[in-house]
C-alpha cells in the first residue's frame, strides 16, 4: 500500500511539471492537509489541473488510504485530455477516453 502512495504522489507531480511551458504560472492551488485526510487541487494558466482527495479507510486489521482525483493537460494540438481515478485496496484505477479498454 505504500508503494500505491507513493506512485500517486509520483504521477501527480510528473502531471503538474508542464512538458512545453516553462513559464507556467500557478492560477490556482489549495491543499488541506488533515491527520487522517488530505484535499488538494492545482490548476496552471498553460491548461494542467489536477485534484485529489484522500482518507483514511479501515481494511480488515489494517488501515489504508483511498485516494479519488483528477488530472487534466491540452496537448500541442490544444485538445483536452483528462482522467479521473481512484488509488485503494484494489490498485491504481484510471478512467477516460485516452485509456484504452480491453
Amino acid at each position: 500500500m505504500k508503494f500505491l502512495i507513493v506512485f500517486v504522489a509520483l504521477f501527480a507531480l510528473a502531471v503538474a511539471a508542464p512538458a512545453q511551458d516553462q513559464d507556467a504560472q500557478v492560477l490556482r492551488q489549495d491543499q488541506d492537509v488533515g491527520i487522517d485526510n488530505f484535499k488538494y487541487s492545482l490548476e496552471l494558466n498553460n491548461g494542467n489541473q489536477q485534484e485529489a482527495e484522500g482518507n483514511l479507510k479501515q481494511i480488515g486489521e489494517e488501515q489504508a488510504i483511498v485516494v479519488k482525483g483528477s488530472f487534466a493537460w491540452v496537448d500541442t494540438e490544444g485538445k483536452v485530455h483528462s482522467i479521473t481515478y481512484i488509488a485503494d485496496e484494489n490498485g491504481y484505477q484510471p478512467q477516460g477516453e485516452d485509456i484504452p479498454v480491453a
